[in-house]
């Protein structure tokens, strides 16, 4: 089975991809296309699975590189594939480097893919609430430009993630993101336990983004906790009481050079 992904209209020019957790070989709360490197899952399916994910995008299966995901702001420029011993700690990662995709997994936090085509560079960034408000998007824009992208020539998509009806969030999240700027408790609406509120992660990212002065941003419509069978969720997870789950793999990379 041909490992299933989503595109978005901004990207669709360039090879990549919001991987589904369909079309895999793993098993169990794994199932199927599980790409987390740092999972409790088989080292053989992982891999197994990240180089579907590549051969379903065209792209070389060994040069698919990641990062070790700390829910930061850190940005690693590659100029070359990275092997997964050896991964930057970071949450986003840029390049100008033709053929080499750049893979970050979640499953709850969003993935945002960028890329200025006319300049020949590409961005990939894991963005859970804290590396959001902490600014891990605005900095993978400015890494982008030193490599010579131009804001306003940068696309941005927000892939699947946890959807405001789902992600219901204590005072604790809402005070981190009200203290950067108040005007965001527009990404809030009242919860159903009182305390607590309903926070728009993708409206945010989108907010962020654009505000950062990105060309064009998109934001797929796909709520990661409500959709068991095409997306994995840590917050389904811990509703449930469930076991070790996998990750969804979203990846992305300029044309490899004739």
């Amino acid at each position: 089975m041909t490992a299933e992904y989503l595109s978005a209209a901004p990207l669709i020019t360039l090879p990549h991809g919001f991987f589904t957790r369909r079309g895999g070989v793993s098993r169990g709360g794994f199932a199927a296309l599980n790409c987390s490197l740092s999972s409790q899952d088989e080292p053989q399916s992982v891999a197994t699975n990240r180089a579907r994910a590549m051969r379903a995008l065209g792209l070389p299966e060994a040069a698919l590189s990641g990062a070790h995901q700390v829910h930061g702001a850190a940005v690693a420029m590659l100029t070359e594939p990275v092997p997964h011993t050896a991964r930057p700690q970071a949450d986003a990662l840029v390049t100008r480097q033709p053929g080499l995709p750049l893979g970050i997994v979640t499953a709850d936090c969003a993935p945002v893919l960028f890329a200025d085509e006319a300049a020949g560079v590409v961005g990939a960034a894991h963005a859970g609430w804290r590396g959001a408000v902490a600014g891990v998007l605005e900095a993978t824009l400015e890494a982008m430009e030193a490599l010579g992208a131009t804001r306003a020539g940068i696309a941005a998509v927000v892939g699947p993630c946890i959807r405001q009806d789902s992600y219901e969030v204590g005072a604790d999240l809402r005070d981190a993101v009200l203290a950067r700027d108040a005007a965001d408790a527009r990404f809030f609406r009242e919860g159903k336990r009182e305390g607590h509120w309903q926070f728009d992660l993708p409206g945010y990212c989108a907010a962020r983004l654009k505000a950062a002065g990105a060309g064009r941003v998109g934001v797929l419509p796909m709520d990661t906790f409500t959709d068991p069978s095409r997306f994995f969720s840590h917050r389904r997870r811990t509703v449930n009481g469930e076991g070790p789950i996998g990750h969804q793999l979203s990846a992305i990379a300029l044309p490899a050079s004739p």
